[in-house]
């Protein structure tokens, strides 16, 4: 006996409900959610961006510019400045390296032993934050200055030399690139440790293992995406930073980010100053790309996970 048809049951009287799939509806609605973020991506960083590009190509002298195909730009920034760039790469892996040691501690209190009150203490964490960046490195100028409070303190009492200072050296931009960018560590380390089961922990305990072997063996690597995202969100802000260098620093401790204020702002030499930035950005997404793809944090969770 065959199947009837559709048309055969509409003609006997038969109420029949034919189910379309809106295959273009639901084809489209993917790329309708994606438009807003994608045309505003495209206005506001790759039309900028492209931009930047052209503008790197320009040859001439005190705004007398013109498109010329100029690839000289590129090298000459390199060449002029490359122990500027390295200098800068140099910080901010100390900066970095600085900012794990002292928020990973932090976080881990706060996800572990936090109680009711961890967001309580996130928010304290978070708070001298809420001041603008450049108040917050002003008053470390006051705080470090060769008289202020701290070390004026220090050499009425004999501590110090009269002749000590801290400011226009590196450990003062180091210093005040790794409290500013505090925050960029401490936050995505709590999220890693948060998520972490604590009955992880505590099979670890009942196994006799100690709490350094315990941390070593489950904690450490289950909050290694945690530490890999907060090395990322650190790094590549803090290679960029020129407001710690110039205010904190010395002509001996500028950074890039300084070159490239002072070619576009005092120089008008926007041709290299924007090969200088273009330079910059390249080498931080090949990084960036190189890192992702051989210490991603599914591989390091999937193996974290295997491991724990």
């Amino acid at each position: 006996m065959s199947t009837p048809t559709v048309d055969e049951l509409v003609k006997a009287g038969v109420p029949v409900f034919e189910r379309r799939k809106p295959r273009l509806r639901r084809t489209a609605t993917p790329y309708g959610l994606m438009a807003p973020a994608a045309l505003y991506l495209a206005l506001f960083f790759l039309v900028p961006i492209g931009y930047m590009l052209y503008t790197s190509l320009w040859s001439g002298f005190l705004g007398d510019f013109r498109f010329t195909w100029n690839f000289g730009n590129y090298s000459f920034g390199i060449e002029q400045y490359g122990d500027i760039y390295l200098r800068s790469l140099w910080y901010a892996s100390i900066v970095t390296l600085l900012a794990l040691v002292l928020a990973y501690p932090v976080a881990y209190w706060i996800a572990f032993y936090g109680g009711k009150r961890k967001s309580m203490y996130l928010f304290l964490l978070l708070l001298p934050f809420f001041v603008s960046f450049i108040i917050r490195t002003v008053q470390w100028q006051f705080l470090l200055a060769d008289n202020g409070i701290i070390l004026g303190t220090l050499k009425d009492l004999g501590v110090l030399r009269n002749d000590f200072r801290v400011l226009a050296t590196t450990t003062a931009v180091v210093s005040g690139i790794t409290y500013n960018f505090l925050p960029f560590t401490a936050l995505p380390l709590y999220v890693s440790l948060e998520r972490i089961d604590k009955h992880l922990v505590e099979a670890g305990k009942d196994l006799y293992a100690s709490r350094v072997t315990t941390f070593r063996k489950v904690v450490w690597p289950l909050s290694l995406p945690g530490v890999f995202a907060a090395f990322l969100l650190t790094f590549v802000p803090a290679v960029g930073d020129y407001v710690n260098a110039e205010i904190l620093g010395g002509p001996g401790n500028f950074m890039i980010g300084n070159v490239i204020q002072d070619q576009f702002l005092t120089n008008f030499n926007y041709p290299v100053a924007a090969a200088l930035s273009f330079t910059l950005m390249a080498a931080l997404l090949v990084g960036g790309s190189i890192y992702a793809k051989v210490l991603g944090t599914e591989d390091v969770t999937t193996g974290a996970a295997v491991r724990a």
